[in-house]
């Protein structure tokens, strides 16, 4: 598979993402971009170069990747216009996931990489974990038959401030906290979704429920649905401004809202039922609007009766009724997934590479991927998709086409393609080596 032939037909993505490098890059890019589909085991930059067949070139080729870590912001606009649009053309509006995830690093030589918070240690697991931790803004899209798909776009790299003085200035970036490094994604889909004319919403998770991040998303009119704090100060809707009184209409009422005394008390709470998680939900809950101030005015809050107690949940809409933001926070779940599978299906934080840009840059290839092996699987028959699963009988058939059914379902598909490609007129028996053996060793 050597980078003089021609890309694989569905493999047109990759040579439009491609185009934000300059064209001595670009063609090794959109291989590399294969490389990393049909890369198998270990999923290091020289898997992908294996895979690609570039590995007499293997150093420019790093250099690719350090180039794409460079122009992230326009590649990731080429994905939005060409693969993840003509999956949201019939959503009504477009709702965004915005969260945090580390990715585990050893050695102590990788740029940016530091010590942080594990959120998802496991029964014997370490609370912390040394690596680079990423803030990771994806769409979600609704499937008619699987539901909710987080579509990753693109991603900030966090740095530590501590972490970034051992850094040589040459490679240290600004240090922007994570709050920060929301905004700046949330603006990126401004500008390049806003001209859909559709509302946009942003759903993250309760660590982003900050005034230096809920006011930036009213001043750009994004709707922000997040956990509430159960000790949040809310105060009451302003009455109407007395005709004697000079002065704007105020923001916020004159008398605070307890959440502990709504949550305790027995009257008042609705029942209703939620389409959550894929499946219709009862749920017991209260609802109101009230006025918070890291919000920037008034807010919809919904309390949801637990087994384990209360939880709040608000939107920065007043007008968004209960299913919209109830429905939205379990949407928010498909992110998590989709962190699992860049993880344990794509690979994502095994890249072997030490610089920030290309630390980055891999990291946007393994989101880049994902995303078009969802999009390349958005309209086809599931039983293609899982046809593998006849040789695992006590596998749940009925059950969606995971991502790890869809990655390989490509890669037989670009395989095939290769060996189609192969096989033309006058083929000497020296290229029919060549590719056999290319084949073999990607199969093997």
């Amino acid at each position: 598979m050597p980078s003089s032939h021609p890309l694989p037909p569905s493999c047109h993505w990759f040579s439009v993402l491609a185009s934000a490098l300059d064209p001595r890059s670009a063609p090794r890019l959109a291989w590399l971009l294969v490389g990393a589909v049909l890369a198998r085991g270990r999923r290091t930059v020289t898997s992908w170069i294996r895979a690609a067949g570039l590995s007499r070139a293997f150093r420019p080729c790093y250099t690719a990747v350090a180039a794409a870590g460079a122009r992230t912001d326009l590649a990731a606009v080429h994905l939005a216009r060409e693969v993840v649009k003509p999956l949201v053309t019939d959503a009504t509006r477009l709702t965004f996931a915005l969260d945090d995830t580390p990715t585990e690093r050893t050695g102590r030589h990788v740029q940016g990489a530091g010590v942080h918070h594990n959120p998802t240690p496991g029964p014997a697991g370490s609370p912390f974990v040394y690596g680079h931790v990423w803030v990771v803004l994806g769409l979600l899209a609704c499937h008619p038959a699987w539901g909710v798909v987080a579509l990753p776009l693109l991603a900030r790299l966090y740095i530590r401030e501590k972490t970034l003085a051992a850094m040589a200035p040459v490679d240290r970036p600004p240090f922007r906290t994570k709050l920060e490094l929301g905004v700046d994604l949330m603006r990126w889909a401004k500008m390049w979704f806003g001209m859909l004319g559709k509302p946009l919403w942003v759903v993250a998770d309760g660590a982003y429920a900050m005034a230096p991040f809920l006011k930036p998303m009213r001043a750009l009119a994004v709707t922000v649905v997040s956990r509430l704090r159960k000790d949040a100060a809310l105060w009451t809707v302003p009455g109407p401004k007395p005709t004697h009184r000079r002065g704007p209409q105020p923001t916020y009422g004159d008398r605070r809202i307890d959440l502990a005394k709504r949550g305790g008390q027995r009257r008042g709470w609705s029942t209703g039922t939620f389409t959550l998680y894929g499946k219709a939900t009862a749920k017991r809950y209260k609802s109101f609007v009230a006025t918070w101030r890291p919000a920037g005015g008034a807010i919809r809050v919904v309390l949801v009766d637990e087994p384990t107690g209360w939880v709040a949940f608000f939107c920065t809409d007043p007008a968004a009724t209960v299913a919209d933001i109830l429905e939205s926070v379990a949407a928010r779940f498909s992110l998590e997934v989709t962190f699992r599978d860049l993880k344990t299906v794509v690979g994502a934080g095994q890249q072997q590479v030490r610089r920030v840009r290309a630390s980055v840059g891999a990291f946007h290839v393994c989101l880049w991927t994902f995303t078009m092996t969802e999009a390349w699987a958005w309209g086809r028959d599931a039983d293609g998709l899982v046809g593998h699963r006849s040789a695992s009988p006590w596998d749940d058939g009925a059950r969606r086409p995971s991502h790890a059914d869809k990655r390989p379902a490509w890669r037989r598909e670009l395989l095939a393609e290769q060996i189609h490609a192969v096989l033309r007129p006058g083929l000497t028996a020296q290229e029919i080596h060549a590719a056999a053996e290319r084949l073999l060793n990607l199969a093997a």
